[in-house]
């Protein structure tokens, strides 16, 4: 198996401004980031990878403290540019990770999940081997995560503005 930081470099090979091998412990949940989805975002429960749908924060807090590593991974998307390519970009990089032996290997994203025009949340997902949850939507604080660990991170002020964008590798 080799060392995490050769997936760092993959990253940014793949378009990311940033990587980094950081502790899991350092990955923040709390309660009010779910209440920031179902109180402020009108897609939520429209899409399978989104609340009511995920882990709450309490189950997502028993899953990270569960691996020993993570990949912390940012790009900072200019004005108007979607998450869709960045969150493509992560799940290709977890499944790199998984056939070099790390069984465990899982990943999530940013905002919400753009495989499919409109999300039949009445049934299965038809995108299983792709979508993955963004880290807000499992209760992860991605404000003091990132800060936590050198990145950048603002509140953006207008959509139009650019942003900072992060998603995690959850590895063992």
């Amino acid at each position: 198996m080799e060392t995490l930081e050769v997936y760092c470099l993959s990253a940014i090979e793949r378009g990311m401004d940033g990587a980094k091998v950081i502790d899991p412990r350092s990955i923040v949940t709390a309660e009010w980031v779910r209440m920031k989805c179902q109180f402020g975002c009108p897609g939520y429960g429209r899409r399978l990878c989104c609340p009511p749908h995920t882990p709450i924060p309490e189950v997502t807090r028993k899953v990270i403290d569960s691996y020993e590593k993570a990949i912390l991974l940012h790009q900072r998307l200019d004005q108007g540019r979607k998450t869709k390519g960045f969150n493509e970009a992560i799940v290709r990089l977890e499944m790199e990770v998984f056939l070099d032996g790390y069984y465990k290997a899982w990943s999530m994203g940013s905002g919400p999940c753009r495989l499919c025009k409109e999300c039949d949340i009445a049934g299965l997902c038809k995108h299983g081997y792709e979508a993955r949850p963004s880290m807000e939507a499992c209760g992860i604080d991605v404000f003091k995560t990132a800060r936590d660990n050198g990145f950048p991170i603002e509140v953006i002020r207008s959509l139009e503005a650019s942003r900072n964008v992060y998603g995690v590798i959850l590895v063992e």
